[in-house]
């Protein structure tokens, strides 16, 4: 049992199986788990009051939608006590989908989506090189995404 959230075995399995389907019905995988919709229900609730569930989100093939293009860019700040800034305005372009806080040689790794190569030159020199605090920047090209998977869930020991 998680004892800080007050987590059990069944909330844990709850959260493993709406992550490999979040559209199943309660009944269906409450008859998954050995227990009734009602209880999966509550249960659901009760996550989303912890707000370890923070909604449901559709999985959407950005390739056939014209997004040819995934990069990650190495952020590197003029000094860390800017991140929150930094932050701030890289929240504003829509294109960055994914902002993570790193150690080693970035202070940031940002992801972004663009429909083409055009985009991301104006993404790269029309908005992120404007932004005050960044001192430079290095961008990878992503040429396959050979997976993406949920992690496995469990409680602690």
């Amino acid at each position: 049992m998680s004892s800080k959230l007050n987590l059990d075995k069944l909330d844990f399995q709850i959260i493993q199986e709406m992550m490999e389907d979040a559209e199943i019905s309660y009944a269906d995988l409450g008859k998954k788990l050995f227990v009734s919709g009602g209880t999966i229900h509550v249960r659901i609730k009760k996550l989303e009051e912890l707000k370890i569930v923070k909604g449901k989100r559709l999985s959407v093939d950005l390739k056939s939608l014209g997004y040819d293009v995934i990069a990650f860019i190495g952020v590197y700040l003029e000094k860390s006590s800017l991140y929150d800034t930094v932050a701030k305005e890289l929240r504003k372009i829509p294109q960055i989908v994914r902002l993570n806080y790193t150690t080693g040689n970035y202070s940031m790794f940002a992801e972004i989506v663009c429909k083409d190569i055009q985009e991301l030159r104006f993404v790269l020199h029309d908005e992120l090189q404007k932004i005050k605090g960044i001192e430079r920047t290095e961008t990878f090209i992503s040429l396959e995404e050979s997976f993406d998977r949920n992690v496995v869930v469990a409680p602690q020991s």
